[in-house]
């Protein structure tokens, strides 16, 4: 009974298989597509200023702005990337220089950077930030904020080569 059952399945699996790879002309396995580059989003490039400088942290800080940058397609974490940050806070809007700041991306494509509290601007909590240096194209990111009250946001980068 037990070489029946075995067999009966076999069978099943095996005409299954027939019936959507036959149908599909599926050769050979499937492969997952490359990581897609990130989209600039609209409004990010709002009150942008080229050539911020690289900083420790900007103003007093107490909220941090996190993320990862990776390369297109493979998904390589991307070392030395200069990140440019900037946002609406507790001490300055958001086109002011001292609201402005740019950090570098450690081995792992990581970045971090201490700033003041991130508060609504135009009824939304939302940062900005651009990856503009180069060797990869630029883009612009604004991301939302779900509350005021946190204090993080993140934003990851996939950056298609120029």
């Amino acid at each position: 009974m037990t070489n029946r059952t075995t067999s009966r399945r076999t069978l099943l699996a095996t005409a299954g298989a027939l019936a959507l790879t036959g149908t599909s002309g599926l050769v050979m396995p499937a492969r997952a597509k490359g990581l897609e580059p990130t989209p600039t989003m609209r409004g990010g490039a709002n009150n942008y200023r080229p050539g911020a400088p690289i900083v420790a942290r900007i103003g007093g800080g107490g909220f941090w702005m996190t993320g990862t940058v990776r390369r297109a397609g493979d998904g390589a974490p991307l070392a030395g990337r200069r990140i440019q940050i900037w946002a609406h806070t507790t001490e300055g809007h958001e086109r002011d220089p001292q609201s402005h700041g740019a950090t570098l991306t450690d081995g792992n494509g990581v970045f971090r950077l201490e700033m003041p509290q991130i508060v609504p601007a135009f009824g939304q909590a939302h940062g900005h930030l651009a990856y503009d240096s180069g060797e990869f194209e630029t883009v612009f990111l604004r991301p939302v904020m779900d509350s005021p009250k946190k204090t993080t946001l993140n934003a990851d980068f996939v950056l298609k080569p120029v």
